[in-house]
């Protein structure tokens, strides 16, 4: 099956030391994709073409515009606002006056506002690495059925980001059936409970440290406790902050 090739990453994500081992994939493959995007690549015309109708969201814009390939990223822009450019003025001049009717807002179905959702929803980087992050999923349980020894890695990790846990919680149904699949979320709710108390009392401690009365008292592992709770509430962002 294709997505045997997806395996390596998910096994290479779970024996990261981390908070949330998919925070950790879709990190590097978001690394990876921005490398691509910035590569040779841009010269191809199917990228080309795509990245001329989606462009890229204001974070991967930043991404993008930070790894010092200037001249990747200005040829690229110049061919995205060329295209954007001729498709707007194109749709401008296919516009018409709207019919007034009352209590109804005629901006929104317009082909022109379509235009902005689209624009407004649509990047290359994140569509790609969603796409390809959905095969990781893919693989996950496809591992879990079938490799006794990634399924004891599993058990032996962190826990997850809020996000991701439901999203694998959710998604097992469609992969694992019967007893397998009670055992399955019994033990991924075991771990993502026992990992968010340990980290809420590490969050806590850090707090502590504040009162003058533990200021001599040790840190314990408490540290880096304000960035790891981000990263279990709010996905990537900590797990990046804590790799600098």
């Amino acid at each position: 099956m294709k997505e045997e090739i997806y395996t390596i990453p998910v096994m290479d994500g779970f024996k990261e030391d981390c908070e949330c081992p998919f925070c950790a994939m879709k990190r590097t493959l978001e690394d990876n994709t921005i490398n691509y995007v910035l590569s040779p690549s841009y010269m191809e015309e199917d990228v080309r073409g795509e990245t001329n109708d989606k462009g890229f969201c204001p974070q991967h814009m930043q991404r993008l515009y930070t790894e010092g390939n200037a001249l990747g990223l200005a040829l690229m822009l110049h061919s995205h606002m060329k295209a954007q450019h001729e498709t707007i003025d194109e749709l401008l001049k296919d516009s018409t006056a709207p019919k007034k009717r009352f209590g109804k807002k005629q901006t929104e179905t317009s082909p022109l506002w379509q235009h902005y959702e689209h624009l407004l929803h649509s990047c290359y980087v994140c569509e790609r690495v969603e796409e390809v992050f959905n095969r990781y999923l893919t693989a996950f349980f496809m591992l879990w059925k079938r490799d006794a020894e990634f399924r004891e890695i599993v058990k032996n990790c962190k826990g997850f980001c809020f996000q991701h846990f439901i999203q694998l919680y959710e998604l097992s149904g469609q992969h694992l059936k019967g007893d397998m699949l009670l055992e399955f979320r019994q033990l991924i709710s075991s771990l993502q409970t026992e990992n968010l108390k340990r980290v809420e009392d590490d969050l806590e401690w850090f707090t502590l440290k504040f009162d003058y009365r533990y200021k001599e008292q040790p840190w314990k592992n408490a540290k880096d406790a304000l960035a790891r709770s981000i990263l279990k509430i709010n996905s990537q962002w900590a797990d990046k902050s804590t790799k600098k």
